[in-house]
Parts: C-alpha cells; sequence; structure tokens
C-alpha cells in the first residue's frame, strides 16, 4: 500500500518520505540548476586556463601565480555541478536497507546493507579547509571505516534528523527488542540536543 509522501524542501535540496510495498523509503533530491550547471563549466575553465598560463609562462613563476592556480581550485570545487538526481534510503523491515544512487543519466547505484551487520546510525559535522556540513553514516560491523548514507549529496540537517530517527527505530540502537518503523509524525518530532550523536571530522575525507 502506498501513503501520501511527506516533504521537505529548501534552497537546494528536496526531501521526501513515503512508504511503498512495506518499505520506508527516504529521498533527497538535488533541485536541477542550469545556472549551476555553466557556472561549473565556467570555474573549471578557469581552472584549466589558469594551470595552462602557470605551466607557458613557467619561466617566470611567482607567488601570484600558484594562488591564482590554487584560487581557480576552490572556485571549481565550490561550483562543481553533481551529476546525482537523487539519493535514497529504504528501510526493508527484518532484512536490511538498501542505499541508492540515481544519475541524471538514468544510471543507478545500489548498496543493500543486511540489518545483521548494521551496529548504530550516526550523524557527522563535518569539517573540512572550505566548508562544513552535515552527514549520515552507518557503523557496520567487521568494516574499519563507516558508511556514508548519502555519498554524493550534503542535505541540510533538518532533511537528515528524520531519516537518522528511522534508523535507529529501525536498528534499535538502545534496545534488545525487535526492529521496528516509525510513523511519520514521530519523525517529525524534535530532538533533543543529547540525542544526536556528533563527532567532528577535520579533514575532507568524504567523497
Amino acid at each position: 500500500m502506498k501513503q501520501q509522501a511527506h516533504v521537505v524542501s529548501t534552497g537546494m535540496y528536496r526531501y521526501t518520505h513515503r512508504r511503498e510495498a512495506g518499505a520506508d523509503i527516504h529521498d533527497v533530491f538535488i533541485e536541477k540548476s542550469v545556472f549551476r550547471a555553466l557556472f561549473s563549466c565556467i570555474g573549471a575553465a578557469f581552472l584549466l586556463g589558469s594551470v595552462c598560463r602557470a605551466l607557458l609562462l613557467k619561466e617566470t613563476l611567482c607567488l601570484s601565480s600558484f594562488w591564482s592556480v590554487a584560487f581557480s581550485a576552490i572556485i571549481a570545487k565550490w561550483l562543481q555541478y553533481k551529476p546525482v538526481k537523487k539519493e535514497s534510503l529504504i528501510i526493508m523491515p527484518a532484512f536490511g536497507v538498501q542505499l541508492e544512487q540515481h544519475f541524471w543519466s538514468g544510471r543507478a547505484h545500489r548498496q543493500f546493507v543486511p540489518v545483521s551487520k548494521i551496529l548504530k546510525p550516526v550523524l557527522n559535522e563535518c569539517v573540512t579547509p572550505v566548508t562544513c556540513y552535515w552527514s549520515l553514516a552507518l557503523l557496520v560491523r567487521d568494516e574499519d571505516e563507516i558508511m556514508l548514507v548519502f555519498k554524493k549529496l550534503h542535505p541540510p540537517v533538518k532533511m537528515l534528523v528524520p531519516i537518522w530517527k528511522a534508523l535507529c527505530a529501525f536498528t534499535n540502537s538502545d534496545s534488545l527488542s525487535p526492529p521496528v518503523v516509525l510513523p511519520p509524525d514521530d519523525l517529525c518530532k524534535p530532538v533533543d540536543q543529547d540525542g544526536v550523536v556528533e563527532f567532528r571530522v577535520e579533514h575532507e575525507n568524504i567523497h
């Protein structure tokens, strides 16, 4: 049975939550922007031009040349156009979760994680030299690194909290009772400050 989707939207991202065929589906879409794609191309061209100019004039390299290339790289990275259309988390009761990436080209990548391997979902505040954002990850049994739920997109924390709460209820991080799926109303209730698992990542380790 398909239920009406719950939608939260910002300028860049749109989050939807729905139930379908017994599965709990959380989608995060990135709003397609023609201007962002155009600026991304301009930023990449600017970076390429700066590098070529520095190489062609290598006999007169100076500190300003390196600063120009570094600045161009930062601008190109900031304006980078993401080919991802949406990323999804599908919670399958008694089985596990499926992580999906859907691209504008029509290609899709899916990864299934059995519930027996999920230790705990965590919210991370990630700090890099040029930006700061939140991410949602899974602590997975027998894995050395955390598994990001959204590998390409960086939705705001107000979209991540309902998904984190749904994962906590499903995995029963703090209890031994069977997995459950929270109703949509419970997912939208505010979370106490102590309820969010947080640690800082001081370098850019997420791709």
